[in-house]
């Protein structure tokens, strides 16, 4: 069947969550109606929800098969628009229009998309990686499309796809998008590429955020927040981006049960014809962040056979106050701690910001934490313009959630429970892997990135040089002479630093553990630059 007219489907589908036998598929259509996903005998339903004048539905499949893999099809008010067939062009506009190729249609060479469940005792695989940047100057080898087509090529499929933060850069190119279709358009640019459309259709996937899906630097200080809300387009832009962010990318990270709990999607369906207020309202709110006694909480937990993964939010609810700062709320602290208590074979910590650093700018962010916690001087306020000059706002920026979190997974690693303890970051844009020392289960960095993006060479030289001892050493002394604390938890690098574009994949198989990071080349074919065994 061939199309003579535009394709409704606009993006999507995106194969967001599998549970058991229940799969969830998020996807946008150029108009209100009714969506319908079949996948052998199994198959769901939704209504559209209409908001900002776009058209989403979120539908859940029931009754899949076990440790199989189902394609399927999605129908728009009847009529089958996935796979696709022939040649189709989305309704986005000229600006952001986004070309369904003709190579996906009868003569593709890519397979059909498919649900798969997951089989018990089968490895667990999960891919990962942050920063896609379409645009980049020089164009950088592009890790994500190559993973995408060698996915295609040899249908060996992870189980998990982890995107860990910055997948659309909202504040770059000059851009900085205010508008709900601006941001809506960054989607289509970066989910609308063939190979990454199908790869989001046929790979669970989940999300989390970074700045640039805002704006760079977003909530790193106090300082910052007041600055940058006397910018009178801050207000759109933070209420807009947190709206499509809600759509694109959270409303999918829920499993079943969650999303027939979660606050705000009884809300939108309950809003029937229009959620546009609906969810303005709730990004308004949600914009205030920890400043609001009841939060909307970003981060969350999924289960892979037997790893558990706590996705964590490091932007949109930290605690900012100069003297309390963390990056999580104490509510939301709480939850993360007895989520990471509960029994599984390994556990996964997914963070856009690294946790362990190379040790002389860890030392570097707690010292400009230290300095910028006196108000109103003069180096306070040099430091400050250090700490957003130099991304200098990890977890090493914010000394109380790092010494927590050191605590919480220290904990778990000398209990008994997991084989393997790993967090998984990016946003530094290179690749590394170190181990902190720990007694008990072997607990890890893996930092990848970027997917698609570049460092400059002055900032590569200074995170090289970070590893060095004797600049570790000498940043340090400075730090305490200056009233920093000493740092208890030591770490070191077992790989890296790798700098090239890179894609990550985590492979846990019964109590082993391990990690490859590939690089990307102009050839768009990836190899391995670092392999590490994690347990």
């Amino acid at each position: 069947m061939t199309h003579n007219g535009p394709m409704p489907l606009v993006l999507g589908p995106v194969l967001r969550r599998v549970v058991g036998d229940t799969a969830t598929i998020w996807a946008e259509v150029d108009r209100p109606g009714t969506v319908r996903v079949r996948a052998g005998h199994a198959e769901g339903t939704a209504a559209t929800i209409t908001a900002y004048g776009h058209h989403y539905a979120l539908v859940q499949v029931r009754g899949l098969p076990p440790g199989a893999a189902t394609p399927y099809q999605v129908l728009v008010d009847g009529r089958v628009e996935w796979p696709p067939t022939g040649e189709r062009e989305d309704r986005a506009g000229a600006s952001a229009r986004t070309a369904v190729a003709s190579e996906e249609g009868p003569d593709s060479d890519r397979p059909a998309s498919v649900i798969r469940t997951h089989s018990d005792g089968a490895p667990v695989r999960i891919g990962f990686g942050s920063c896609y940047r379409p645009d980049t100057p020089l164009s950088p080898p592009d890790a994500l499309s190559a993973y995408a087509e060698r996915c295609a090529d040899d249908g060996d499929l992870p189980d998990l796809l982890l995107l860990l933060g910055d997948q659309v850069y909202a504040d770059e190119r000059g851009k900085h998008a205010q508008s709900f279709d601006g941001y809506a358009a960054l989607y289509r640019e970066v989910w609308g590429q063939p190979a990454i459309r199908w790869l989001l259709s046929t790979v669970p996937t989940a999300m989390i955020f970074d700045d640039h899906e805002i704006v760079d630097d977003w909530n790193s200080s106090a300082a910052w927040l007041a600055d940058v809300r006397k910018d009178p387009e801050w207000r759109a832009r933070i209420v807009n981006g947190l709206a499509s962010y809600w759509i694109y990318q959270h409303l999918g990270n829920l499993e079943p049960g969650e999303l027939a709990a979660d606050p705000v999607l009884a809300k939108v369906t309950t809003a029937r014809t229009d959620a546009t207020e609906v969810l303005t309202d709730f990004a308004r709110e949600a914009a205030r962040g920890s400043a609001v006694p009841e939060l909307y909480r970003w981060s969350y937990t999924l289960e892979v056979g037997g790893t558990r993964v706590i996705v964590l939010d490091n932007r949109a609810n930290r605690v900012l106050d100069p003297d309390a700062r963390r990056m999580l709320p104490p509510a939301e602290w709480e939850w993360f701690t007895r989520e990471a208590g509960g029994d599984c074979d390994h556990l996964v910590i997914g963070s856009s910001l690294p946790w362990l650093l190379a040790p002389a700018l860890h030392h570097l962010e707690a010292l400009t934490e230290k300095i910028c916690t006196v108000p109103g001087s003069r180096r306070s306020a040099i430091a400050e313009r250090a700490r957003r000059a130099f991304d200098l706002e990890h977890w090493a920026a914010v000394g109380a959630s790092f010494d927590a979190l050191a605590e919480v997974l220290a904990d778990v690693a000398g209990g008994g429970g997991p084989a393997s303890v790993t967090v998984l970051s990016g946003d530094v844009h290179h690749s590394y892997v170190a181990r902190a020392v720990l007694p008990g289960a072997p607990v890890h960095q893996v930092t990848c990135s970027p997917l698609r993006n570049r460092v400059d060479p002055a900032m590569r030289a200074m995170l090289r040089t970070g590893w060095w001892p004797g600049v570790r050493a000498g940043v340090r002394r400075i730090g305490r002479l200056a009233g920093v604390p000493p740092q208890r938890l030591r770490w070191r690098r077992r790989a890296g630093p790798y700098f090239g574009t890179a894609i990550g994949t985590l492979v846990l198989d019964g109590r082993s553990a391990r990690v490859t990071i590939e690089g990307a080349h102009t050839d768009h074919q990836l190899a391995p630059v670092l392999e590490v065994a994690l347990s």
